[in-house]
C-alpha cells in the first residue's frame, strides 16, 4: 500500500497479527465437530461479560437480533414507547419497530453526534418505557444524565454498544451502565468477527435467562418452549475468533485513539471543517472518525481522485427512510440529524493505518480548502 492509495478500511493488519492463532483455532473447532452452542461460545460469553464488567453475556447471530432480544427481555412491546436517537444506524429503529413499540426520536448533539440530553428530558413522559442510548462512532453518550433521567422516570435503559467496544464513561465501560446492552460483532467493528455476530450483556439474571431461551427457539430445556423464540445464536467458530481478538482489543483501540489525535491536531482550523468533540468523561475509541463540512460531496470527490477512500455515516436518516414512511415523519422534522446527514464525512481510521497516511489525508484536505476556495 502506498501513501496515495488509502482504503477507508483494511483488516489486513489486524488479521496478519492473529493469523497463526486464528488458523489454529479454526483447526481445533473443525476437528471438534461441535459448531453451535458449545465450549467456545460459553467461554467467550464468560470472557466478554468479564471484559464488560457485567455478570452475563448471551451471544446471538447479529447486532440487530441482539438489540431486539434485549428489548424483548425488558418486556418492550406493542403499546410501549421507546426513545431512540434520530441520528443512528437504521438497525436501532428496526429493532424497536420489530417489538411493536412506538419510536420516539431525539435529536443529537451536533458536536458529539450522540443524543442531546437536554432534548431528551422533555420526551420522558409517562408513556416512555425505555430509552436506547447509542454510543455512536465509539464515544459514550452522557450516561450520567441519561441514567439520572431514566431513574427519575422509572424508565429502562438499553444501551446500543455496537460501535463502542472498550469505550468508557466516567471510568465505567459502556455496555455495563444500563439495565442491559446490545452489541454487534460485524467484521468492521472495533471487535469484529469473521462473519456476523452479536451479544446481549447484563447483570440481571432474569434478562440473561430470557435471552438464552429466546435466541434458541424459546427452549427452556430441550424440546420444551414455554413461549416462542427465534433462531439466533453466535456460532462456535465466530466465538473462537472473537476470543482471540478480544485479547488485542485494547491495544487496537489505543492505535485508533492515537490516529484520531493526529487528525484532530492536523485538521484544526481548516476551512469550515467541524471536528468531532470528545466529552471529558468519555474514553472515545473512534470506531469512526467523522468530520463535517458544507462542502462534503466536493471534498469526497477530491479525496477519491487522490486515491483516498471515504464513507458517509449516514446519508439518509431513519426518519426519512422509505421503510418508516408509515410513521409520518417528513423532511424538516429533525433538522440537526438532517444537517449531519448532509455534511458528515468519515475518514479512514483503522489499526495499521500509518501516521504518514494520516498526514497525507490531512494534507489533501488542507489543499482542497486552499486551492478550491
Amino acid at each position: 500500500m502506498t501513501l496515495k492509495s488509502i482504503p477507508f478500511l483494511s483488516l489486513a493488519h489486524q488479521h496478519a497479527r492473529i493469523r497463526t492463532e486464528a488458523l489454529e483455532i479454526l483447526a481445533n473447532v473443525y476437528d471438534r465437530n461441535w459448531f453451535i452452542l458449545g465450549k467456545e461460545l460459553e467461554t467467550f460469553e464468560q470472557e466478554y461479560a468479564r471484559f464488560s464488567n457485567s455478570s452475563f453475556c448471551v451471544g446471538v447471530g447479529n447486532g440487530l437480533d441482539a438489540l431486539y432480544i434485549a428489548l424483548k427481555a425488558c418486556g418492550i412491546g406493542s403499546g410501549d414507547e421507546v426513545v431512540v436517537p434520530a441520528h443512528t444506524f437504521l438497525a436501532t429503529w428496526l429493532a424497536v419497530a420489530k417489538t411493536g413499540a412506538k419510536i420516539i426520536p431525539v435529536e443529537p448533539d451536533p458536536m458529539t453526534f450522540n443524543i442531546d440530553v437536554e432534548k431528551l428530558a422533555p420526551l420522558m413522559t409517562k408513556k416512555i418505557r425505555a430509552v436506547v442510548p447509542v454510543h455512536l462512532y465509539g464515544q459514550s453518550c452522557n450516561m450520567s444524565a441519561v441514567l439520572r433521567l431514566a431513574h427519575e422516570k422509572s424508565v429502562l435503559v438499553i444501551e446500543d454498544n455496537a460501535q463502542a467496544h472498550g469505550a468508557t464513561w466516567d471510568g465505567k465501560i459502556t455496555g455495563s451502565l444500563g439495565d442491559c446492552s446490545a452489541t454487534s460483532f460485524y467484521p468492521v467493528k472495533n471487535l469484529g468477527a469473521l462473519g456476523d455476530g452479536g451479544a446481549i450483556v447484563t447483570s440481571n439474571i432474569d434478562l440473561a435467562q430470557y435471552a438464552v431461551r429466546y435466541r434458541n427457539y424459546g427452549f427452556e430445556k430441550k424440546n420444551v418452549a414455554p413461549e416462542p423464540g427465534i433462531n439466533s445464536r453466535l456460532d462456535e467458530l465466530q466465538a473462537a475468533f472473537l476470543r482471540i481478538k478480544l485479547k488485542y482489543l485494547n491495544g487496537w483501540n489505543n492505535q485508533r485513539i492515537e490516529l484520531a489525535s493526529r487528525y484532530l491536531e492536523n485538521l484544526k482550523g481548516i476551512g469550515d471543517v467541524i471536528l468531532p468533540a470528545a466529552l471529558s468523561q468519555a474514553r472515545h475509541v473512534y470506531h469512526l472518525f467523522v468530520i463535517r463540512t458544507a462542502r462534503r460531496d466536493e471534498l469526497r470527490r477530491y479525496l477519491t481522485d487522490r486515491q483516498v477512500e471515504t464513507a458517509i455515516h449516514y446519508p439518509i436518516p431513519p426518519h426519512l427512510q422509505e421503510c418508516f414512511k408509515d410513521l409520518g415523519f417528513k423532511k424538516g422534522d429533525y433538522p440537526i440529524t438532517e444537517a449531519i446527514a448532509d455534511t458528515a464525512l468519515s475518514l479512514p481510521l483503522w489499526p495499521g493505518l500509518e501516521p504518514e497516511q494520516v498526514e497525507y489525508i490531512c494534507d489533501m484536505i488542507k489543499n482542497f480548502f486552499t486551492n478550491q476556495a
